[in-house]
């Protein structure tokens, strides 16, 4: 029943070992799931679905679907079939998910040695099992390493003559930053999430075993059999568990849900990354030595961002950071376990240093009992028995740490001294480790399993990942205006400043060394609540070292003030001196409207003209007679929005102004010397500035990066991304490729004026039709409440935090980008990845039809911005369907509505077609994805099968919302409640999340 590829509307060709073994496990894995639905709810629920499956018209789109018989027997359906029918195409679509992860993971397994024969349908249908297909793959010729890895990049490098002092430089300050952001739209339970991983791990053994089946020329045995019922048990035991969230989930829910990619996979993950670069680039470039093993990094928003998140409070971070720091204790805790079994060299057989056994002596001063219970056991091996002694301690800060978590007032549990011996902070675990190292070393030993631990404790330390505190900037005025009005200082309330006044003042306020803020907190909760805030930072870096928390994040950043407002209460809690001039809190601006990114500069200029701002960033007065100081210096941290920004001013003007204000912040902060780290907040979905990671940083100006980037990895994108150690470790590694790329071979298109005109003139095209429909059209906030999903979405129990940021308004400035993007999505429009692009097109072209076309192409073939844009809105017109979206206009709109709302979707409908005849014609492709056949083939996987979810969606939707509108009191009019019907709903929401690989 589910599409096959011969349905697409055009061959496909298979391109590698993975596509044969893709095509073979889909079929497994359909007859698997088709057998559950049989036993579970009878032949009769399978062939509904088959029934439900409509042919798909050109493309994977659905045909036309007004007065379809598919449709008619949709809405005939009774409540519980509708429901396991649309519990059935969404455990299909998570099954496809889990066994594409599984084959792309395998490609990366074998990039360097994996096969490259191109197939075509009709060879492939003459090959009558799996194994003679695999024996025809294992005789192609090898695939040259691919584009995006460490083994094309330094080769390249070397080809083009790059002096390998400038790499040496740029592998000297790489530094990669990537976030997980605290509002994750991860749909899926992680109940779920676990029993997609132990399919993913059944699958790896059925290959391992037909592998050897393979090579032994056989087709089956009594273990692959026994590894398909395996597969049939973990469907029906995945079949009878609730998809929905029981309850909506608390801040340290995300944070357990987030931090588990960390011990399930990025743990050992970052350490392989490390030597892969360390190896590749030895090959190229013998004499270079590699980056630092923490090149790489992590952070969190989880547990720290309070934008908008009442539930984030400082107990909750405080908890957080103790979380984190747990999880890290248990791996080293673990590591070192391992590792006494390897380091079993006796005295008898291997000499000493003396430093490692006046270590030991020490050791056993502090902590006797462990002499006491392994003297004797360990008296010849003393490499154990400092790895006891070390193992011991770790335990210790554990235990120190798990107190700190439960304790009620963390503050006296703080100054508690606490007798027994720990570690205080991850250098001094460290030191250990090397001293260890060390003493292998000199006596002509090394340890691999010591090295990577070493090089986990560089990486992780004991924070695990480091906290990024965010707040909108509306939060620190308000605290400051009721703070002044109680205080008295001001000859009128703080918010009746004009900007020139605020800075004055605030500039004045932060060279005294007076208190600004009573000891005691005599006002409203909110503004307790941002000043604690501050006090709870000061707390983790008194505990947890600075490097844990050391950036607050200001949303909605307009103007100078903004920052020093920030600066000022950091003052206040001890994060500022103003007699040094030093400070432990990087201000980050966070950029995010189009007028926004546009003063961004000037705002910034603004900033740095302040001697006071540029004594902080140079590391404070008398830097000249100090090198160590608390922050890196003359580095500012910019963080530039994609959500809101595509939002306001939809997907083309969006990304320019980005583009364009990386360069004007760049020109800024050159003059002053100030070293520019651009934090991207990128989502997950194109509309949120999603899409693959390579090509994005390719196209950001060169000058920009210079080794130095830090990335937003939004929750939905976290599964696909780093559920998989071989995925995640590509993933790193083409982001690390391409900013080590990026800063060495810009190519200096970016600087072409006359281009840059012309994409000043389609931003602002763009941006003036996509504006006009949506916030200049007077009906169509009323079209998007009704013909999307989006008041059924805000019931989802999937974040902490709300969908609006003010509670009440239905307007679309006040609604965040995730669930705007999430409803065009679930509805098939997709509409803010691509609304407005044609019409930018168009009306160039029709200037000079002949010359503009022949430029916009040499745009896409030479200009890696351009083509990253044009190939994202080519990636999204191919999940767009029309005749779904204009179902849910003409099943969902109320009746008295359906004739505004059809200029509407003609409206829609006229710029879909436009922009993507435009889009084929720039890029030469007869079909959309044409250029990539795996993106293709995925996309046409789901468009075709989605297409009855969504018909169940629509039809369950249109129930839900007629439920009781005639009712009369104590009278039920319909045979099922809301509740049930909501349920049926919701269900529907995240099968189509599943299929559509994308929520918001």
């Amino acid at each position: 029943m589910s599409p096959t590829l011969e349905r697409t509307d055009r061959p496909f060709n298979v391109s590698s070992t993975s596509d044969v073994r893709l095509r073979h496990r889909l079929k497994v894995v359909e007859d698997l799931w088709e057998s559950v639905l049989r036993q579970e709810c009878g032949q009769q629920m399978v062939d509904l679905l088959h029934e439900l499956n409509p042919m798909q018209a050109e493309g994977g789109q659905a045909p036309n679907l007004k007065d379809s018989p598919v449709v008619r027997k949709i809405e005939q359906l009774d409540l519980n079939d509708a429901i396991r029918a649309a519990r059935g195409f969404a455990l299909y679509f998570q099954l496809i998910n889990i066994v594409e992860q599984h084959y792309e993971q395998r490609d990366q397994q074998k990039a360097n040695v994996s096969n490259n024969l191109t197939f075509t349908e009709e060879s492939i249908s003459r090959v009558e099992s799996p194994i003679e297909e695999f024996s025809e793959l294992a005789n192609s010729p090898v695939q040259t390493p691919e584009r995006g890895t460490f083994g094309s990049l330094f080769p390249q490098l070397r080809q083009l003559n790059v002096p390998p002092n400038l790499i040496q430089k740029l592998l000297d300050q790489l530094d990669i930053r990537l976030v997980f952001t605290a509002h994750p739209t991860e749909i899926v339970r992680r109940t779920i999430r676990g029993k997609q991983r132990r399919i993913a791990r059944v699958l790896r053994q059925l290959d391992r075993v037909e592998d050897g089946l393979h090579s032994m020329g056989r087709t089956s045995s009594l273990e692959a059999e026994a590894l398909q019922e395996q597969l049939m048990e973990e469907i029906r035991l995945w079949w009878r568990t609730d998809e929905l969230h029981q309850f909506k989930p608390t801040v340290l829910d995300e944070v357990e849900y987030t931090l588990h990619y960390f011990t399930e996979v990025l743990f050992d993950t970052l350490p392989q990354l490390y030597q892969r670069l360390q190896r590749t680039l030895k090959v190229s470039f013998p004499h270079i030595d590699p980056p630092s093993y923490n090149f790489c990094k992590f952070g969190s928003w989880v547990g720290s961002d309070r934008d908008g998140n009442p539930s984030v409070t400082p107990r909750v971070t405080w908890q957080t950071a103790c979380y984190q720091r747990n999880l890290v204790l248990e791996k080293y805790i673990h590591a070192i376990d391992s590792l006494s079994e390897s380091l079993s060299l006796s005295l008898h057989w291997s000499d000493v240093l003396p430093e490692l056994l006046e270590s030991v002596e020490q050791d056993r001063l502090q902590m006797s009992e462990v002499y006491d219970r392994l003297a004797i056991r360990y008296r010849q091996e003393p490499y154990r028995l400092k790895l006891a002694y070390v193992q011991k301690r770790l335990e210790n800060t554990r235990d120190r740490n798990l107190s700190l978590y439960h304790a009620e007032d963390w503050r006296q549990e703080i100054r508690e001294v606490n007798s027994i011996p720990v570690y205080r902070s991850g250098s001094e675990f460290l030191a250990e480790l090397q001293l260890i190292q060390r003493n292998l070393f000199e006596t002509g030993l090394q340890c691999s399993e010591l090295d990577t631990l070493i090089c986990q404790v560089e990486i992780y330390g004991f924070n695990l990942a480091h906290l990024d505190i965010r707040q909108e900037s509306s939060r620190h005025e308000e605290a400051l205006n009721e703070l002044t009005e109680y205080l008295q200082i001001l000859p009128k309330p703080y918010s009746d400043l004009t900007e020139a006044e605020r800075v004055e003042w605030l500039t004045l306020e932060l060279q005294t060394r007076r208190p600004l803020v009573p000891t005691e907190l005599p006002f409203s909760p909110i503004t307790k609540e941002t000043i604690e805030t501050f006090r709870i930072v000061r707390l983790l870096q008194q505990e947890f070292g600075t490097e844990l928390c050391q950036t607050y994040i200001i949303s909605m950043s307009r103007q100078a003030s903004d920052l020093l407002e920030v600066l000022l209460l950091a003052k206040e809690a001890g994060l500022y001196d103003p007699a040094t001039g030093t400070g432990t809190l990087q201000v980050v601006p966070l950029f995010e409207t189009v007028e926004d990114l546009k003063r961004a500069p000037s705002v910034m200029k603004d900033l740095f003209e302040l001697p006071l701002y540029q004594v902080l960033l140079t590391g404070g007065y008398g830097r000249e007679d100090s090198s160590d100081t608390p922050l890196s210096p003359s580095l500012q941290e910019v963080m530039l929005g994609y959500s809101d920004s595509n939002k306001d001013s939809g997907f083309l003007s969006s990304n320019w102004e980005i583009h364009k204000a990386q360069k004007a912040l760049q020109a800024v902060s050159d003059p002053y010397g100030v070293k520019l780290r651009i934090f991207h907040g990128r989502g997950g979905s194109v509309g949120r500035g999603g899409g693959p990671a390579y090509e994005a940083i390719l196209a950001q100006p060169g000058r920009t990066i210079d080794g130095r980037i830090k990335i937003t990895e939004q929750g939905e994108v976290l599964a696909s991304k780093y559920s998989l150690p071989e995925l995640a470790l590509y993933h790193l590694e083409t982001v690390t490729s391409a900013v080590i790329q990026s800063s060495l071979l810009g190519s200096g298109f970016d600087d072409i004026e006359p281009w840059n005109e012309t994409m000043e003139e389609l931003a602002h095209k763009s941006r003036q039709h996509y504006r006009s429909l949506v916030y200049e059209e007077p009906d169509f906030i009323d079209f998007f409440m009704q013909v999307t999903p989006i008041e059924e979405i805000s019931q989802l129990q999937i974040s902490s935090r709300p969908s609006r940021r003010r509670q009440g308004k239905k307007d679309i400035g006040s609604l965040r980008a995730i669930p705007w993007v999430f409803s065009w999505t679930q509805s098939r429009f997709l509409l803010p990845a691509w609304y407005g692009v044609g019409t930018a097109l168009n009306e160039f072209l029709r200037e000079k039809p002949e010359e503009h076309l022949k430029l916009l192409r040499y745009f896409y073939m030479k200009w890696p911005f351009f083509k990253m844009a044009i190939s994202k809105v080519e990636m999204t017109l191919a999940k767009v369907d029309l005749q779904i979206a204009e179902h849910y206009v003409r099943e969902l709109s109320h009746p008295e509505d359906r004739e505004r709302f059809a200029v509407i979707l003609n409206r829609i409908t006229e710029e879909y077609h436009q922009s993507r005849e435009l889009i084929l014609q720039i890029t030469g492709h007869t079909y959309l994805l044409d250029g990539d056949p795996g993106l293709r083939r995925s996309v046409q996987l789901r468009n075709s099968t989605i297409i009855p979810l969504g018909l169940l969606q629509v039809s369950l939707l249109k129930r839900l919302r007629q439920h009781g509108k005639s009712a009369t009191p104590g009278v039920i009019h319909s045979r099922y409640s809301k509740g049930e019907l909501l349920r049926g709903a919701l269900l529907t929401l995240n099968g189509i999340a599943a299929g559509m690989r994308n929520t918001g």
